[in-house]
């Protein structure tokens, strides 16, 4: 599906190997990969390096928009590296038959690995059962996601479809419009949960629609970005 919807473009991506556009994500991390264990410690890597940065960004300006000085405890330079030492059988025991669950199953997709597995956080919950009742210490991960799935049914619908599904949108100059228009009917339609695809199929779009000069596939200069420019120049 991939190399459907990205058409446009295939033939000018088709011998990108992911693993070097991050290669200086792992300059410093040497761990080799012969076992599953490494590949996990590989992929925790790789988010603190790369995903946690946006978040943390969001979580700075979410906070300060409100007047609230939040703070990230678990990020303590001393526990991050304490963490990153452990051996993966204390953050994990799903280790031999591995429990997946797919993307498009409904309900609480962590409620329900966790109640398969008991898994996660193993030394975390472990020392906490010290501190705190067990049924707190062992109670599911609550993570804070918008219900976007539904919200791009519901109330965004109109506001979806007037970026996403016109041919002459953005997006279109990098993507297949019938392949990509299809996956967001999917989603829309409620025959499968697109969520993720269908956010960064909107945030691109916008993106392209601020900074992308029409037919011209660079980036569009404003007052401001001359205005830099020049007096870094200076």
């Amino acid at each position: 599906v991939a190399l459907e919807v990205m058409a446009p473009v295939a033939g000018s991506v088709r011998d990108v190997v992911p693993r070097t556009i991050f290669r200086n994500v792992f300059a410093n991390h040497h761990d080799q990969l012969s076992r599953s264990e490494d590949y996990i410690n590989h992929s925790l890597y790789f988010e603190a390096k790369t995903f946690l940065h946006g978040l943390l960004v969001v979580e700075d300006k979410l906070s300060m928009a409100h007047s609230l000085e939040s703070r990230v405890p678990f990020l303590d330079n001393d526990l991050v590296d304490f963490a990153g030492r452990l051996p993966v059988s204390m953050k994990l025991g799903n280790l031999g038959e591995v429990v997946r669950l797919n993307e498009n199953e409904p309900g609480d997709k962590t409620r329900k690995y966790f109640e398969k597995t008991q898994d996660g956080k193993r030394a975390l919950r472990s020392v906490m059962k010290q501190l705190i009742p067990e049924r707190i210490a062992t109670a599911v991960k609550q993570g804070f996601s918008a219900p976007d799935a539904s919200w791009f049914r519901g109330e965004s619908i109109e506001y979806v479809n007037d970026r996403l599904l016109t041919p002459t949108a953005k997006i279109y100059d990098l993507f297949d419009y019938k392949t990509t228009a299809s996956l967001v009917n999917s989603h829309l339609s409620g025959r499968q949960n697109r969520r993720l695809l269908l956010w960064s199929l909107l945030y691109l779009e916008e993106w392209m629609e601020q900074f992308m000069t029409a037919g011209q596939g660079g980036l569009r200069s404003t007052s401001s970005d001359t205005s830099a420019a020049a007096g870094a120049a200076t």
